[in-house]
């Protein structure tokens, strides 16, 4: 089942399983930080919560969190992403 976004393991530029940062923006309300953790956890369920990064912006209006998973595939870090990215707190997913 090989499509056009198939990249071969070995012309991978992550190894797998790896820790995998992703940096995701929101509004600063309350039940942002929680409500990235449960996604994070749909695709990690081993995703500790306590190693988030938090970065507030300067107004304060913005809330900046990294989450470190555990990457175990390529499609694994696509489907997050494409969760994280339609999910309606989030502004930016880096």
């Amino acid at each position: 089942m090989m499509n056009n976004s198939y990249i071969p393991p070995e012309q991978s530029l992550i190894e797998y399983p790896s820790q995998f940062p992703i940096k995701v923006m929101g509004a600063h309300v309350e039940g942002f930080v929680e409500a990235i953790v449960i996604v994070a956890r749909q695709f990690d369920p081993a995703f500790d919560a306590t190693t988030i990064e938090q970065r507030p912006s300067k107004g304060g209006n913005y809330l900046g969190l990294t989450i470190t998973v555990t990457a175990t595939s390529r499609e694994q870090l696509d489907e997050l992403y494409r969760t994280l990215t339609t999910h309606p707190m989030v502004k930016v997913v880096l």
